[in-house]
């Protein structure tokens, strides 16, 4: 079995859904050496996220902040945890939801995402910032 891994520092982005699948892929381009085997993609912060999803409409992406934004409202007077700022809360709650890891099979050198996904990058901050991901392929 190989193991192959690299840390990316990521642009910042924009409060929002991203799709990064052609970051990924393109920073570690030893998946090609995989015929069956797993990707991790893993975000060293508590106020992004990572998930799956349309890699098509962008406005898949615009709802996903929408209704995130209603969901886990900025400045909620039971919030203790505020002196980063009003969207910091809810940032750490968002990227809890989501998750910090995602994995994606790999097969014949190939992301086995289906026709209709990407992999995004959640910003849940208005200034976030520069990312950091961690990305590990291993397989046969």
């Amino acid at each position: 079995m190989n193991f192959y891994q690299k840390q990316i520092k990521l642009k910042p982005y924009s409060r929002g859904f991203h799709l990064i699948t052609n970051v990924v892929e393109h920073t570690l381009p030893e998946i090609s050496q995989i015929n069956i085997g797993q990707l991790q993609v893993f975000i060293k912060h508590t106020s992004a996220s990572l998930t799956i999803n349309e890699n098509a409409d962008f406005t898949v992406r615009t709802d996903f902040e929408s209704h995130f934004n209603k969901m886990i409202p900025e400045n909620a007077p039971y919030y203790k945890h505020t002196y980063e700022g009003s969207d910091d809360m809810p940032a750490h709650i968002k990227a809890s939801l989501l998750g910090a890891s995602i994995q994606i099979p790999i097969t014949n050198g190939k992301l086995n995402l289906g026709i209709w996904q990407g992999i995004y990058l959640c910003e849940h901050r208005n200034h976030g910032g520069s990312r950091n991901i961690v990305v590990t392929a291993f397989g046969v």
